[in-house]
């Protein structure tokens, strides 16, 4: 049983993926509020380059008065890149390549943090470090939330901790280990893990919704993410998807909700014991 918990005492929170603008975060807030569903964290893959201005200061203003999280990924990748090995494999998928690559994700952050994004989603070591330090030397707001990729998948104890001491605030890990391998990432950090409890197609398609209690008992403090087995990318979204990535995000916070009930039915403790009496805690999380 792991004792570790969020700041305001929670043992999860819940994290909606592909949030893709504005419109579909509205679509989200307004699809938790008609299900009871209290939506923590929203995160985007398309990246801070596919967001124009008015659309930035949007997610922000919606994140802000909702006290949701709002995660943006950074990019450009190396799956949208011109180099070939991207066509062959996914494992270069969030690579930044070259020391280009690595100023674009910081120009991305730049950019993000001038529209009052506080949070990013890092798929590259080296522009996970180089942020590290930045925010470690006070380049960047100490409030800084680095959230490590799928793409840049945990699947053990020692990377957590690597990865922590580089600078993450809180890591995704590899859709596919057991329970008790996700202890052990535990055990080898102290951030927050991000579990897909459905993961994508493209990440394997697993529906773990059963393993939900046992995976918060032993890895809390967790972040509950729903992505959607039978489902299209869309990554980058655009006007051309919207219609598409609502529709999603509105089925995720619906599978949220099955999850939900299935964890209170099965596992009422960690539902009811949750740290109410705790002060609630709406901002970002705090790098440890």
């Amino acid at each position: 049983m792991s004792a570790v918990r969020f700041a305001d005492g929670l043992r999860f929170r819940v994290e909606i993926p592909s949030v893709e603008g504005p419109v579909v975060l509205r679509a989200v807030l307004e699809e938790a509020a008609a299900r009871g569903v209290e939506v923590r964290r929203v995160s985007q893959g398309s990246g801070v380059m596919m967001l124009t201005d008015d659309e930035l200061d949007e997610m922000a203003q919606l994140g802000g008065a909702h006290g949701v999280e709002v995660s943006l990924f950074l990019g450009p990748r190396g799956a949208w890149d011109t180099g070939g090995q991207s066509q062959l494999t996914a494992a270069v998928g969030g690579v930044a390549r070259g020391s280009a690559g690595i100023e674009h994700c910081l120009a991305e952050v730049r950019r993000g943090l001038s529209h009052g994004i506080r949070s990013y989603l890092v798929a590259d070591v080296g522009v996970l470090a180089t942020l590290g330090r930045m925010r470690a030397a006070g380049d960047l707001p100490p409030d800084l939330v680095l959230k490590t990729s799928v793409l840049l998948a945990c699947a053990n104890g020692e990377t957590a901790r690597v990865l922590q001491e580089l600078g993450a605030s809180t890591i995704n890990v590899a859709t596919d280990l057991s329970v008790s391998e996700l202890g052990e990432v535990r055990e080898g950090c102290t951030a927050p893990l991000d579990v897909y409890v459905e993961a994508p197609d493209d990440q394997g398609g697993f529906v773990r919704h059963y393993e939900v209690p046992e995976m918060i008992r032993v890895a809390a403090p967790l972040y509950v993410k729903v992505g959607l087995r039978n489902a299209p990318n869309i990554y980058p979204a655009g006007l051309h998807l919207e219609a598409t990535a609502v529709a999603l995000g509105r089925e995720r916070v619906r599978r949220t909700q099955l999850v939900l009930r299935l964890l209170a039915e099965r596992a009422p403790e960690l539902v009811e014991g949750r740290g109410d009496d705790a002060p609630v805690d709406l901002a970002i999380p705090r790098p440890t």
